[in-house]
């Protein structure tokens, strides 16, 4: 784990190091994005309910979360870098092995897998940034987001194609270990970019679970987390219901995730101009809202406009929900365990969204009222933004 300092690195260097950066996080969301436009032809030859299946999503993301905690503590003692080659390479195994997947437990067993290897990525990717590109971090957090979002919709939108070419589902969920290799290669690439200092002494871990506002980011991030989990697992099975095909429904996902790759590249450098973020929240979780209702209403009419508010919220609700936790403190270590903090509280929060949509499913035959729920979530939330004024941050965490 590297020493806490914020470094410019040179130019070409910093340029391959984010090229790479973005390579590892399209790795990010393939495993489970995937799993939705290709629902139907699993289900013909694995047995599963909508609760069940909600597992192929709540599931990586429970162990997200719980990996989260302990991300930076093995980083410290094995370094970054090799911290994310290895989780690297437990992603593309997990993937890759579903070719040869015959039950529901093997499918559960490869995404809890991949969630850990995506877990320990995610709670190092922010220290990362912030240590060496600490005078830009919200353009540079938007640029990773963006390019996790992108991977989401990568998958989404091609692994349907994938399934007409090959006719197996398994090769439309396990070509995308294809990326993790591609990944690696840069990333090796970056080992003097990536100062492991594995001899430097450990610093006092910190402890947030005893800061009230910590709790109060965690679950901010939980909630409008729910919001992308649920979509990105019930978006396109809830089209196809409506009589739309695998391969319609994975390009209308593939268009909700291309906004919210658009949204979370424009959105921090918009918001980068003032530290207060609070308007910027507000607009997001009102065009979540906006899209939920439509989503509910007339989901045949103007089919294309409630996937594009839907992408646009939630691809910037979740850069901007790590950007306001790390504005909470200057230090780049200590802000990495904050958010490693937030993002291990939030997805045990969100991983719960997939799981109650597909109860839902099950007892009332459509996911109408699962929107209606993440929609009130998001009013939910609405109220909870004026909490976060940057003039009381060194009072809320000291």
């Amino acid at each position: 784990m590297e020493n806490a300092r914020v470094t410019t690195p040179q130019h070409t260097q910093a340029l391959w190091l984010m090229v790479s950066v973005i390579l590892v996080a399209l790795n990010l969301r393939p495993s489970m994005a995937a799993v939705g436009p290709l629902l139907s032809s699993i289900r013909e030859e694995i047995p599963l309910t909508f609760g069940m299946a909600s597992l192929l999503t709540m599931l990586p993301v429970m162990s997200m979360g719980l990996a989260m905690f302990c991300g930076l503590r093995i980083a410290q003692r094995v370094g970054e870098h090799r911290t994310i080659a290895l989780s690297l390479l437990l992603i593309g195994l997990s993937t890759l092995s579903r070719l040869y997947l015959d039950s529901a437990l093997e499918l559960i067993a490869s995404a809890i897998l991949a969630g850990v290897g995506i877990a320990m990525i995610q709670a190092l990717m922010p220290v990362l940034i912030k240590s060496r590109f600490g005078t830009n971090v919200s353009l540079f957090m938007g640029l990773y987001v963006t390019s996790i979002m992108g991977g989401a919709a990568i998958a989404a939108s091609f692994s349907p194609l994938l399934l007409s070419v090959t006719d197996s589902w398994r090769t439309g969920l396990a070509f995308w270990a294809v990326l993790a290799v591609v990944a690696l290669l840069f990333w090796f690439g970056q080992r003097n970019a990536i100062d492991e200092a594995t001899d430097a002494p450990p610093t006092p871990r910190e402890t947030f679970a005893c800061q009230p506002r910590a709790w109060t980011l965690g679950i901010f991030f939980g909630l409008g987390t729910a919001s992308y989990t649920c979509v990105l697992a019930w978006f396109a099975p809830y089209y196809v219901e409506k009589g739309w095909s695998d391969q319609q429904a994975g390009l209308l996902l593939g268009l909700l995730t291309a906004m919210e790759v658009l949204s979370g590249l424009l959105t921090p450098a918009i918001a980068n101009r003032s530290r207060d973020r609070r308007w910027v929240l507000a607009t997001l979780l009102l065009l979540i809202i906006g899209g939920f209702c439509g989503l509910i209403l007339t989901p045949e009419y103007l089919s294309l406009l409630w996937p594009c508010l839907l992408g646009l919220g939630i691809g910037g609700l979740f850069p901007m929900s790590l950007i306001v936790s790390m504005d909470h403190v200057d230090d780049p270590r200590r802000a990495g365990g904050l958010t490693a903090f937030v993002q291990g509280i939030g997805y045990l929060i969100a991983g719960l969204s997939p799981l109650l949509a597909g109860l839902i499913r099950d007892q009332l035959g459509s996911f109408e009222w699962a929107w209606w729920s993440l929609a009130a979530v998001m009013v939910v939330m609405l109220f909870m933004v004026p909490r976060f004024n940057p003039r009381h941050y060194a009072r809320d965490l000291p």
